[in-house]
């Protein structure tokens, strides 16, 4: 009877600390090879990153940084009631000091170069991945987990994106591997294991708080299984969380000018005051029937397949408590289970290995068939079939999909650069393209405001203009400065063309923007009118 490999013990399906070299060194891919590998394919990634996805990742991000280093940009209604840290932005800060040093500030290097950085994060992110597949399942698993990190669709898509989910999903990929708790065997563990972990926890939750859903469920079933309660309370959980909470505090104390409480005034607003509900609900079922489905798309028979065949329960029962934790709220995401999509593709991993098993198996019996030599195994066509289904997905998504925004921009930054643009309305659904960051010109811009009203049910500025495009541009009009350029959406420029002609706007430029409606009407294109 053939010998099952490590991978498919139900008993064990950890390795022990010890055995992780051996499987490194059978396996083809060495840890330094992994980064190099992965580096290169994210980079790559990040450049074919041409859509706008989420306003996060240019107005919670890129625009805070932009304001700091060169002293201007836009803070949103967030910042001024203390809601988020600067400890998320001032990372890409510091890149903008350090291009303006160089003086590569251009529009190229400002649009590219954040998600550029963001691609080593994602890197790194990447070969911890392996990392905790190398050591829970075995060096075969690992290769496959990691071949669905790369391959799946919105890992590509959303990953090197500049959002501060991206950054506590690689924080929490690196703080899992060192947590006990999340392994069969804790007996070759180096002791300082556990502080690292808790540590790389802290700072997922200081960047974003929401992070906690994720901890709690890691920290309870460490202080389940550890025989140190007291030791990892009070000498460790304790002074570690106090020192990265300190460490946040001061920074926000530099930054907002006085003593801010972030994940308390976040909890506020998001748990006790339902303020994210501002922006849209969804059904409490929503991540489980159309969210996080889709993020996994074609790997979610291999998921599930996965989950039922290793019966790791600690990893699986992670996916669900994150799941179900959110599922409660009311605003709905997808980049807020981003950090256990690549924890669901690590058991996409396990269903390849064990088709890769079989498949073997199954050769050595049939070998003298060649009529079975003709036709691929069943690992083979489950990775064309993987490949098929997420690269034209990912690449539709990540060049075509809602690029109109993004290309508005970049071509304003470069008119910004040649003196050819003195000022700018935005006509959009607030947030809709990025700002100061990409124009990277202290030029005068306004855009529709939509901070939530202490009224409830208060339209804002936003939901005006697209509730009756002409009559609010007309009474706009009444208190304005001719801008020297308006940029809308054709769904409201076919209502305003005869508004923007009689006073003497020309259209100059228009980008494609998508194929589909997402939330609102069609938003084919984007326009760009200037002023003759």
């Amino acid at each position: 009877m053939r010998r099952k490999k490590n991978y498919s013990s139900n008993k064990h399906p950890n390795l022990p600390e010890d055995e992780e070299e051996k499987q490194e060194n059978k396996s083809p891919f060495s840890s330094k090879n992994v980064l190099a590998f992965c580096l290169g394919f994210r980079m790559l990634n990040a450049l074919l990153i041409q859509t706008y996805f989420n306003p996060d990742e240019h107005w919670q991000a890129l625009e805070v940084a932009h304001r700091i280093t060169f002293g201007y940009g836009h803070l949103t209604w967030e910042w001024e009631k203390g809601i988020r840290s600067y400890l998320h932005p001032m990372l890409f800060a510091l890149f903008y000091k350090l291009l303006a040093l160089l003086g590569l500030d251009t529009p190229c290097f400002m649009m590219k170069g954040p998600r550029v950085l963001e691609s080593i994060f994602s890197a790194v992110g990447d070969l911890y991945l392996y990392k905790l597949s190398l050591v829970l399942f075995g060096g075969t698993v690992a290769k496959w987990a990691l071949f669905s990190q790369l391959a799946n669709w919105f890992m590509f898509f959303c990953f090197n994106r500049t959002l501060s989910n991206s950054l506590e999903t690689v924080l929490t990929l690196v703080g899992l591997c060192y947590w006990p708790s999340m392994r069969s065997s804790s007996n070759k563990i180096p002791s300082d294991s556990r502080k690292w972990g808790l540590a790389l926890a802290a700072f997922a939750c200081a960047i974003r708080p929401t992070s906690a859903i994720t901890w709690i469920y890691v920290g309870l079933l460490e202080l389940y299984l550890t025989h140190e309660r007291l030791r990892f309370i009070f000498l460790e959980l304790v002074p570690i969380g106090t020192m990265v909470l300190g460490l946040m505090c001061m920074l926000d104390r530099l930054m907002y000018g006085s003593w801010v409480l972030v994940p308390l005034n976040f909890l506020k607003f998001n748990f006790l005051s339902s303020g994210g509900d501002y922006y849209g609900t969804h059904k409490w079922h929503w991540y489980f029937t159309q969210g996080f489905s889709v993020m996994l798309f074609s790997f979610l028979p291999f998921c599930v397949g996965g989950i039922i065949k290793s019966r790791y329960w600690k990893l699986s029962g992670l996916i669900v408590w994150v799941l179900g934790v959110y599922s409660i709220l009311g605003h709905k995401e997808f980049r807020f289970v981003l950090p256990v999509l690549p924890i669901s593709l690590i058991f996409s991993g396990y269903s390849l290995a064990e088709l890769e098993e079989h498949s073997s198996s199954n050769g050595e019996r049939k070998r003298s068939s060649s009529l079975y030599n003709k036709w691929p195994s069943k690992r083979q066509l489950a990775i064309c079939f993987l490949l098929a289904t997420n690269i034209p997905m990912a690449l539709y998504m990540s060049l075509i999909h809602q690029r109109g925004t993004e290309d508005v921009m970049n071509y304003l930054s470069k008119e910004a650069v040649k003196g050819h643009v003195k000022s700018i309305l935005f006509l959009l659904p607030c947030h809709a393209t990025p700002y100061y960051s990409t124009l990277h010109r202290n030029l005068t811009m306004r855009f529709l405001d939509c901070s939530p009203s202490e009224e409830k049910g208060t339209p804002d500025e936003s939901d005006r203009f697209m509730m009756d495009p002409v009559g609010f541009a007309i009474d706009f009009t009444k208190n304005w400065s001719h801008p020297s350029h308006i940029v809308l959406f054709d769904s409201e420029e076919k209502q305003l063309r005869n508004f923007l002609v009689s006073h003497s706007f020309t259209e100059v430029r228009r980008f494609f923007h998508a194929h589909f409606k997402v939330d609102r009407d069609l938003q084919a294109s984007v326009v760009v009118y200037a002023y003759e």
